[in-house]
């Protein structure tokens, strides 16, 4: 293993705070055992499917990266969601730049669904050990978050692409902290995310030198 990318978004419509920017840029100052020997490569995709399909080949092409873990914000969830496929599915909704697809599947010729090369069960076990909530899934949406995991799932089918390619669903969180008799028992902070994240780093740098 000796590179890693770690992907989040930006803002987008409905999420003018989306915390898994500064969860990446977090992540990319890590200096653990673990991946002391790992360059981390951190990107922050502008929340657009043109920045996905100009970004991602660029960053494959000029990193070749081993592995890529990637994170994305879905707002109606509560807990940290390791997703295990990709959908042939885009809804219609606006990106960031007001651009609004006119097509309903990512590629015609493809299945309904790609699974994901991830160690998804082991990514489960190591937010569980952090105490923090999470859950397998089998549903990335049809947004930005599932069209950049059917990309880099596609990346990772191919000959001399990543061997992993991960995907961290997680939920909103305050920028700020919360006070202890405020939390609610389930409330996921970034003070989680960042520990969570930390945990998802040793699986894939363990997972890919496998």
């Amino acid at each position: 293993m000796r590179t890693i990318l770690i992907t989040g978004f930006g803002p987008f419509p409905t999420a003018p705070f989306n915390p898994t920017e500064p969860l990446v840029r977090r992540l990319a100052r890590e200096r653990q055992p673990a991946v002391a020997d790992v360059k981390i490569v951190p990107h922050i995709f502008r929340t657009s499917y043109a920045a996905v399909d100009r970004d991602l080949p660029s960053l494959l092409r000029t990193h070749k990266p081993d592995a890529i873990l990637m994170f994305g914000l879905a707002t109606r969830t509560v807990h940290l969601r390791i997703e295990t496929s990709a959908r042939n599915a885009v809804a219609g909704a606006a990106d960031a730049d007001r651009h609004a697809p006119n097509i309903r599947v990512v590629d015609r010729d493809q299945p309904r669904r790609l699974a994901l090369r991830t160690p998804a069960r082991r990514l489960l076990a190591s937010a569980r050990a952090a105490h923090v909530p999470a859950a397998l899934s089998r549903d990335a949406g049809r947004y930005l978050c599932n069209y950049l995991c059917w990309r880099a799932t596609e990346a990772a089918h191919a000959k001399d692409g990543p061997r992993l390619a991960a995907f961290i669903h997680v939920p909103l969180v305050r920028r700020g902290q919360i006070p202890a008799h405020r939390k609610k028992k389930n409330h996921v902070t970034m003070a989680d995310l960042a520990r969570a994240g930390r945990g998802f780093l040793r699986v894939i740098a363990s997972a890919g030198r496998r």
